[in-house]
């Protein structure tokens, strides 16, 4: 993975046909492991960031409330709470790879297949102790934009599905854009939710 954001991601493209029965019934094949993800993710998966922000409290999903205290009022961030929330995100963007089409393979909930989600262990004494209250809001103009690219997204998704039941081949072009729009959605979850860093992200796919 390629790049100087602090949040890397990518998806391994398939060189080899995928599999056409499972993509017909994708959504199908797909509801036991979205019941364990819903599970885990507390049933707060936001419909504007469908593909793969998840915005969630304490309770349940990513921890974020709680991180923000430990930051803002101690300059902590607990290693098995960092552990969690990147664990829990490269899970989701399993998750997500495979109801995209992305990937044939069934989602693990532990091994990294072909979707490549990685950021550092940040120094929480090295981040702003009051950033973490106001990033959610300075990341409002990337929300908007992850709405109309959501919807791209999802408009590539059903073009792709045809595809693949015709050719067995994910287009180039439109996988490419589907795995951008799921780069930018971990770059605005990593400044924003997750907390991993400070440096704003960039209105990019690439």
């Amino acid at each position: 993975m390629q790049g100087s954001y602090p949040v890397q991601f990518d998806v391994d493209f398939p060189a080899r046909p995928l599999d056409r029965l499972t993509t017909a019934f994708r959504i199908f094949v797909a509801i036991p492991i979205l019941i364990v993800l819903g599970t885990l993710s507390g049933e707060t998966l936001h419909a504007s960031s469908r593909t793969a922000t998840y915005t969630l409290a304490s309770g349940g999903g990513l921890l974020f409330l709680p991180l923000v205290l430990m930051i803002v009022f101690r300059q902590k961030y607990p290693r098995w709470w960092f552990d969690w929330n990147l664990n829990l995100l490269r899970f989701s963007n399993r998750v997500t790879a495979y109801l995209a089409l992305l990937d044939d393979r069934y989602p693990s909930t532990d091994e990294e297949q072909a979707v490549h989600l990685n950021f550092a262990y940040p120094d929480a004494r090295q981040l702003n102790r009051w950033l973490p209250l106001v990033k959610w809001l300075l990341a409002i103009p990337h929300y908007v934009v992850l709405v109309f690219l959501a919807i791209g997204a999802v408009i590539a998704v059903i073009v792709a599905w045809f595809a693949i039941l015709f050719t067995g081949t994910y287009p180039r072009s439109l996988f490419d854009f589907v795995v951008g729009v799921l780069r930018w959605s971990n770059r605005v979850s990593g400044y924003a939710f997750v907390l991993v860093t400070d440096q704003y992200p960039p209105f990019s796919l690439s």
